[in-house]
């Protein structure tokens, strides 16, 4: 089993596009490197963290590459908007690739990976790769928000008929 942390936008519609994605074992949407210790959904949504909502992925990677798993995460996302994508603007919007701190090949394939993506475009991918500082699991509420609220707001095309 293999683990990535992504912030794609709202993490509900990014989290219920992995969950219908082939290969992936488990998903929790959380905050992703907050200045505060466990912030709430209220205090990231009004700015008192510098927390991305995200969602920390695990997969099979005989089933579901890495470099495919990136794949689907730039096919979902606007990867040149700053802090924002779809409707949701602020900077708990914005997008990013998380890597365990120290963790320099897997930072170098992340890297790479963008690298490879920008060289085909003129406009400025902006998507983050940092170190994974920490990661605060969200309310509960907020876990398979969209499997619980089928008809809730949703950035992200999903698949209709792509089920695990």
């Amino acid at each position: 089993m293999k683990r990535i942390v992504l912030a794609g936008g709202c993490f509900w519609g990014v989290e219920e596009y992995f969950q219908r994605t082939p290969g992936v074992i488990d998903t929790e949407v959380g905050y992703v490197n907050s200045n505060i210790p466990d912030p709430s959904y209220e205090e990231v949504c009004a700015g008192k963290s510098k927390a991305a909502e995200g969602v920390r992925i695990d997969y099979d990677e005989s089933v579901l590459s890495t470099e495919a798993l990136l794949d689907h995460f730039y096919e979902i996302i606007d990867p040149f908007s700053y802090h924002r994508q779809g409707m949701d603007i602020g900077r708990q919007y914005r997008t990013g690739i998380y890597y365990p701190k120290g963790d320099d090949e897997l930072a170098s394939l992340y890297k790479a990976d963008r690298d490879r993506r920008q060289a085909a475009w003129e406009r400025t991918i902006r998507v983050e790769i940092e170190p994974l500082e920490n990661f605060y699991k969200a309310e509960e509420y907020h876990q398979r928000y969209l499997q619980k609220n089928p008809g809730g707001y949703c950035h992200v095309p999903l698949p209709e008929n792509r089920q695990k």
